[in-house]
This record gives structure tokens, sequence and C-alpha cells, in this order.
């Protein structure tokens, strides 16, 4: 029945890249790993112009990647530092990822919706996580930012999943996640706004 749906495949392809942009938002390289590693096992499918995904150079670099970022976050000021970073490298991992799951539309439009939908989304989410980092960093002094570090790398993770798994149910995630950091991070930004100012 489902199968007779026009365009599902496009549909539920845009779900999976929403799902894994959504999820690079919150860790840049463990989604990536996750779908190298899925993909060198012939878990899902990858395409042929993205087959460099499913390759043992880009499970070992991604991997050692995944390590590296998901403990620097624990060290003070190099959680900032790898703020300033974040937010750019994400809008590339979330393109790349979403655009593995277009390679049949052509060159133009798959890049086109891929930094629009998927770096949009991964640029979003890393965003605001900074900022309620930021936050956290003035309003405990840095004492509350392991839990934001935490529930970064957990929010990846789960959402990695999601995405390769339940699709749809990743992609509704993916949409609320947009919402809420949306609200809450410009909530972050300006208290940390008016907190510089009333100090000076």
């Amino acid at each position: 029945m489902l199968d007779q749906v026009p365009y599902l495949s496009y549909v539920i392809s845009a779900f999976i890249g929403i799902g894994l942009s959504a999820a690079t938002g919150f860790r840049v390289f463990l989604p990536m790993f996750a779908v190298s590693l899925a993909s060198y096992f012939h878990w899902i499918p990858m395409n042929e112009n993205f087959e460099w995904l499913a390759g043992l150079p880009t499970l070992i670099t991604t991997g050692i990647a995944t390590v590296v970022e998901i403990l620097a976050y624990y060290i003070p000021f190099i959680d900032h530092l790898l703020d300033t970073v974040s937010i750019p490298m994400a809008t590339v991992a979330g393109s790349v990822l979403f655009a593995s799951q277009f390679a049949e539309l052509g060159t133009f439009p798959q890049w086109a919706l891929a930094l629009i939908a998927g770096g949009g989304t991964a640029a979003t989410i890393s965003s605001g996580f900074a900022g309620i980092r930021a936050a956290s960093t003035a309003t405990t002094g840095g004492l509350g930012n392991s839990v934001v570090g935490t529930t970064e790398t957990a929010g990846a993770g789960i959402m990695t999943i999601l995405a390769m798994v339940a699709p749809i149910i990743a992609a509704v995630l993916a949409i609320i996640l947009l919402f809420l950091v949306i609200v809450y991070g410009r909530k972050a930004w300006r208290k940390l706004r008016n907190k510089k100012v009333a100090s000076n």
C-alpha cells in the first residue's frame, strides 16, 4: 500500500536527512561515525556518490574524532572554543548527511536542499546549545556545562538512531527541537547579554 504513495521514498529520505542533520547540531562527528559504521557493515544502504562514508578510513577517522569531541566538551574553556567552530562544522556535516539521502535529485537541487534543510537545521541546534552553554557558564560558573555536554551527546545518539530506524519520529522530534532551541536559545543569549550590560 505504502509503495503506491507518490514520492514516498523522497519523503522518507527527507525525514532521515532531517533527523541526521539535527543530530549533527548536537555533536558533529557522532552522527557521521554512526552512519559510516552502519553503512560499512551494510546495515543501511549508501548511494555510490557517498561510498566514501562507508569506507574504513572514514570509519576510523570519524570514530577517533567522535571520542575526542565528546571528551573535549568536558574540559573548561575548550568547550567554548569548540563552540566557535562547531556551528560551521555542524552546517557542513548536516548538509553532507542530508545530501547523502538525495543523491538521485541531481547536483544542484540536492545540495541546495541539503544546505537549506540539513545545514540550517544543524546550525540552528548547534548555535542554540552554544547559547545555552554560554548562559550556563555565566550563571553556574561552568559547573553546569557538563550537564549541557552530556545532554548534547545523548541527543546526538538518540537522534541518529531514530533517524535510521524510525525516521518519521526523528523528523517530528527535530522540528520540536528546532522550536525549543530557538525559543530557549534566544532567551539564554538575551540573559547573557543583559548580564554583561549590567556588569558594565
